[in-house]
């Protein structure tokens, strides 16, 4: 088997995970808020960004009207095969005015500005690298009075594990780490920061919000949940260092979540929030110049020598089925080749299995002990 064979296979594997095991407990819980109270224009014209393995996109489609047109886009051509295949399952009612394309919303989208009167997008906005940016993008290309729709997880998400991360970090002297981790959590965005957002992008409205719980049994299967696995731990690891020191600081963590719960089930919670504008008449440039003045922005970048553009950083890799069109009756339903040039990968997070949760493996003995006295102290 070649490495693109490979590569493929695993890209498809993770589609498939993301679908059956993180959507239902995830994705799906955002996007049926995205979906409450929706009202679909007649003849409408929708963008769906960042619409996954199909949820809302899906739900929508069962909701449109003849004459309507549903264009969802993805950067991962993974995703939106496993969308096709729900649409094609639904027999005649799948045939019904809807475009599939693998394309990437960053640097920007490629549509003309006033073409959608309905613009979703289910947790991409967290996603990309200047969620402010994004949403004026996306009202960019709604119409006049059309509505604008995005749900994301808001500060206070994952409140539990965050907290308990910090303790382990300041118990152990571990300055940078927890420097990484302030800047991590800063992130998601709060309520006056989302509202300003909606401002700077001339969308009237407000945001719903709502808590749910996440429940784990153990430690070991709150770090091995798909959900975790394959989304912030990832980062969670960066964060701790690298090496023999991210392991430490796991084990760390172990024995915390397992002092604090007593080998009982651990819960985190979820904030979660939906955005819903209806675009305005834009600002007039000094309006907008003061709303973007006070919007607090802490995206970083990798490079401090980019120019600044006013426009979230480009993928490494541009979706091969990009276009421009003022009209989406000029798209045609297209099946772009899956060659691996433009594939975006979900991030794999089990590069370095964690020492502290694999059977049989003891802790080492240069960790001081750490014991719940001592978290409290």
């Amino acid at each position: 088997m070649t490495v693109q064979s490979k590569r493929t296979l695993k890209v498809e594997k993770l589609a498939r995970i993301y679908d059956e095991e993180i959507a239902p407990v995830w994705g799906t819980r955002f996007g049926k808020m995205l979906l409450r109270n929706l009202a679909l224009p007649e003849k409408g014209q929708v963008l769906d960004i960042s619409c996954g393995t199909g949820y809302p996109t899906i739900e929508i489609l069962r909701r449109m009207r003849d004459g309507s047109r549903l264009i969802a886009i993805d950067a991962s051509s993974a995703m939106l095969d496993v969308a096709r295949r729900k649409v094609a399952d639904m027999g005649p009612l799948g045939k019904k005015g809807i475009f599939f394309r693998t394309e990437s919303p960053v640097p920007k989208l490629s549509f003309a500005d006033d073409v959608y009167d309905l613009v979703v997008c289910n947790l991409g906005l967290n996603e990309m690298p200047s969620a402010e940016v994004a949403l004026r993008d996306f009202a960019r290309v709604c119409k006049l009075g059309g509505e604008v729709r995005c749900t994301l997880p808001l500060a206070g998400t994952f409140q539990e594990f965050h907290d308990l991360f910090r303790e382990v970090l300041i118990k152990h002297d571990k300055h940078e780490a927890l420097d990484r981790l302030e800047r991590y959590v800063s992130r998601f965005p709060s309520i006056d920061h989302v509202e300003r957002c909606m401002k700077t992008a001339s969308l009237s409205g407000g945001l719903e919000i709502e808590e749910f719980t996440l429940l784990f049994k153990s430690s070991r299967e709150f770090f091995f949940a798909p959900v975790i696995e394959y989304g912030p731990l990832a980062e969670w690891k960066e964060i701790a260092g690298a090496g023999q020191e991210m392991q430490d600081v796991f084990w760390y963590i172990k024995e915390a979540i397992d002092a604090y719960f007593a080998g009982g089930p651990f819960s985190v919670t979820v904030k979660a929030g939906c955005l819903i504008g209806r675009k305005q008449e834009p600002m007039a440039p000094a309006e907008l110049e003061v709303a973007i003045d006070i919007v607090d922005y802490t995206d970083e970048t990798d490079d401090d020598d980019d120019v600044d553009t006013g426009l979230p950083l480009p993928p490494h890799k541009i979706a091969a089925g990009s276009v421009r069109v003022a009209d989406p009756e000029d798209l045609e339903v297209e099946e772009v080749p899956d060659d691996g040039s433009f594939e975006v990968q979900l991030d794999v997070s089990a590069e370095a299995d964690l020492d502290a949760f694999i059977e049989g493996r003891k802790r080492p003995s240069h960790l001081d002990s750490l014991s719940l006295d001592d978290l409290e102290d």
